[in-house]
């Protein structure tokens, strides 16, 4: 006999969860079960997208399910004014301007990463969007626990 009682994700819900992220190409972007250290989500603090909060309701402990978001209600379309540049001269050995690196920064309310795109003589781009900004996202999402 199952038990109706069963608690489901609600819209004010605190909730573990295990996240993977799969692009369109099927490549994994990234998964909290590398770590085994599941994700709290809190839903309706708006951290997450309605769209994405929307797919969540209603799943019990031990669910699992996929689905798919555009770049839009994923991690956003990439935002031109996320982008900056810094003289090269800013930098050091120890944190080297060089394409691909990841730097963070520290501003009000927390660190803020950012990679660096180009650098160009004395110019160095730095892209502070969310790497799969732009990107149609796959979320496997596996409810470990609801709070």
């Amino acid at each position: 006999m199952t038990d109706s009682t069963q608690a489901t994700i609600q819209n004010d819900s605190s909730i573990l969860v295990h996240v993977t992220m799969k692009l369109s190409d099927g490549s994994a972007a990234d998964s909290t079960k590398v770590n085994n250290k599941p994700a709290k989500i809190i839903m309706g603090d708006n951290s997450i997208s309605p769209a994405f909060e929307a797919e969540l309701l209603g799943m019990v402990v031990g669910d699992s399910r996929e689905f798919t978001l555009e770049a839009k209600d994923a991690f956003g379309e990439p935002n031109p004014d996320n982008i900056h540049y810094m003289d090269v001269d800013k930098f050091t050995a120890e944190v080297p301007a060089k394409v691909g690196n990841i730097i963070t920064f520290s501003q009000p309310g927390g660190e803020l990463p950012g990679m660096i795109k180009e650098v160009n003589g004395s110019s160095v781009t730095i892209d502070f969007n969310h790497p799969l900004a732009g990107q149609t996202v796959t979320f496997v999402i596996d409810l470990v626990e609801i709070l």
